[in-house]
């Protein structure tokens, strides 16, 4: 109970925040929560929209997949073997502090205009915080899992998906909401600077034309859409006994 109410004060502090800005600005810098809600309720009424939503879907879909399986599997790989984890993790850690926007040339160049560079852009901002979390994990384990493997003469993929997997699976989770949300904005960066279709695209429109209630229209989507997987996969991890 505590919980629910802390979270329904938030919610109405933003809201009464949210009027505030509107009422100091204007409706032409910003929409109201009103105006957004009908807007958005005027856009799920359109097929258009919906074609945008399952244009981003795909391409997210695709490259968290992509992000998950990659960075668990390369994370459990770089935390196992820990010479070349040492090795490996500035280089990743820098790798993923450069600005992924500059990089998006490039991206064209590979994969070209359409669903593949969205996909490639998306694991690009993704991927490497699940392997950073998982290989993190793997080192923060306790020896014992490792030594009952060797000890029931396991084989490397055995040890892997039945003692070191569920061993540092709150860390995993951990990453996955944070690849999560990484891989979702890469997806929409990436369709904002070139794509045709797509929620990112219909951003980059309004913002173009100065359509201001349709940027927030877009932007409450998103953020309800984040914000309700983020909550569900904490929920799953508290669930499973963790904290």
């Amino acid at each position: 109970m505590p919980r629910i109410t802390g979270t329904a004060l938030v919610l109405l502090f933003c809201l009464l925040l949210w009027q505030t800005l509107h009422l100091l600005v204007g409706a032409s810098s910003l929409a109201s929560p009103f105006q957004t809600v009908v807007k958005l309720g005027s856009l799920l009424a359109t097929a258009e929209f919906w074609q945008n939503v399952a244009e981003t879907m795909r391409a997210f879909a695709a490259a968290f997949l992509i992000s998950l399986v990659g960075g668990i599997a390369l994370g459990i790989l770089l935390g196992v073997r820990r010479l070349a984890g040492n090795v490996a993790e500035p280089i990743l850690v820098n790798l993923y502090s450069i600005p992924k926007v500059v990089l998006y040339p490039l991206v064209l160049l590979c994969f070209g205009l359409g669903i593949s560079a969205k996909i490639a852009f998306g694991v690009m901002h993704g991927l490497i915080p699940i392997t950073l979390f998982s290989m993190n994990a793997i080192r923060q384990m306790k020896p014992v899992y490792r030594r009952t493997a060797q000890v029931l003469r396991l084989t490397s993929a055995q040890s892997a998906f039945t003692v070191i997997l569920p061993a540092i699976l709150p860390e995993v989770i951990s990453g996955v909401r944070l690849g999560f949300s990484l891989t979702l904005l890469g997806v929409l960066i990436g369709e904002m600077f070139a794509s045709q279709r797509g929620l990112g695209f219909m951003l980059i429109s309004a913002i173009n034309i100065g359509q201001i209630d349709t940027i927030m229209a877009v932007a409450l989507l998103l953020t309800i859409v984040a914000v309700t997987c983020n909550s569900l996969l904490l929920l799953l991890n508290r669930r499973m006994g963790y904290r």
